[in-house]
Formats: structure tokens, sequence, C-alpha cells
């Protein structure tokens, strides 16, 4: 990790509100809407 002393923040400690999703989900999501849209541009 990078020395903080450098002026490098660690942002992703910070606690922020809103809803927290795995970034494996958001993946998964993505992925799947991009295969039903050319599914459904193929088909209909």
């Amino acid at each position: 990790m990078p020395a903080q002393g450098a002026g490098l923040l660690r942002f992703f400690e910070e606690d922020t509100r809103g809803i927290k999703v795995k970034p494996e989900i958001t993946v998964i999501l993505a992925i799947s809407l991009i295969v039903l849209s050319i599914i459904g541009s193929a088909f209909f």
C-alpha cells in the first residue's frame, strides 16, 4: 500500500451512504444486460 505521508490517500476506506454492491455483481449485471440487448435485437 502507498505511504500516506506521500500525500496519497486510501479512498476506499471512507464510509459513505448508499447501497453497497460488490463489483462482481455489477459486472455480471452489465454483461447480462448486454447479452439480453443483443438477443432482443436479433429476435425482435
